[in-house]
């Protein structure tokens, strides 16, 4: 049987001699992994079409469940962000945590829109990292079925309380605080909010038409980080190696 599908390299995995296992986010058919035939081989035709963050068409053939790559083409190589190795390091932080919260033969057409958007914004605009980062981060909270509260504060209703609660994900007044509510509360500041809304409810093309002050993205940064971590109750080896290329000796 065989099936076109497109979609985007998250992993490369060594496979017996030659071979590599490819897991791909796809338009049809969620995650999946599939098999790369002579991958590892020097002048494999399949290099560019399968390296990592690569957005292709691939011709496969199912047989008991296993796919294998037919043939491929690709469709966005995205070779802007490829030769900046913090840019890189971002984007493989962003399929890391989209391997991690997608789910395989479960189709999230939602979640490799917005995957797609991130890499082409970080390689193609002049966005910078740290709101392309965040703005992942939260929209793919919210995918992952971890949408915050946003509409005000959890105990007077204020509209721009001061606080974010990390672990319960809502907003609280430094004076409301509930001694008997459990979490992490971060300081929020009334542009960071607005971004924060902006970000969780806006149309999925429109994700980065938005204003921010540098102290707000600061904040949000640290904010939507600390939040999608929190929720997924784990840390990224490619987080970290991201933000090893800041730390200067």
């Amino acid at each position: 049987m065989y099936l076109k599908v497109q979609g985007l390299v998250l992993r490369i995995t060594p496979y017996k001699d030659n071979d590599a296992l490819l897991t791909v986010l796809t338009n049809k058919y969620g995650k999946i992994t599939v098999k790369a035939r002579g991958l590892r081989r020097k002048n494999s035709p399949l290099v560019a079409t399968c390296q990592l963050l690569a957005f292709s068409e691939f011709m496969l053939f199912e047989y008991k469940g296993m796919y294998t790559i037919n043939e491929a083409s690709s469709i966005q190589l995205f070779h802007d962000l490829r030769k900046d190795l913090t840019k890189l390091s971002l984007g493989t932080y962003f399929a890391q945590v989209a391997e991690l919260v997608s789910q395989e033969d479960l189709s999230n057409p939602e979640l490799l829109s917005l995957v797609l958007n991130c890499l082409h914004t970080l390689s193609a605009s002049n966005m910078t990292q740290e709101i392309v980062k965040a703005v992942f981060e939260l929209r793919c909270a919210c995918i992952a079925g971890y949408m915050p509260d946003l509409s005000g504060c959890h105990h007077c209703g204020a509209q721009y309380p001061d606080r974010f609660n990390i672990s319960q994900g809502m907003l609280e007044c430094s004076g409301c605080r509930d001694p008997g509510v459990d979490g992490i509360r971060m300081p929020l500041l009334p542009g960071t909010l607005d971004a924060m809304r902006y970000i969780c409810y806006s149309d999925a093309k429109k994700l980065f038409a938005f204003q921010i002050g540098l102290e707000s993205a600061q904040i949000l940064s640290q904010i939507t980080e600390s939040y999608l971590c929190t929720q997924l109750e784990r840390g990224f080896s490619t987080l970290d190696f991201y933000k090893s290329l800041f730390i200067t000796i």
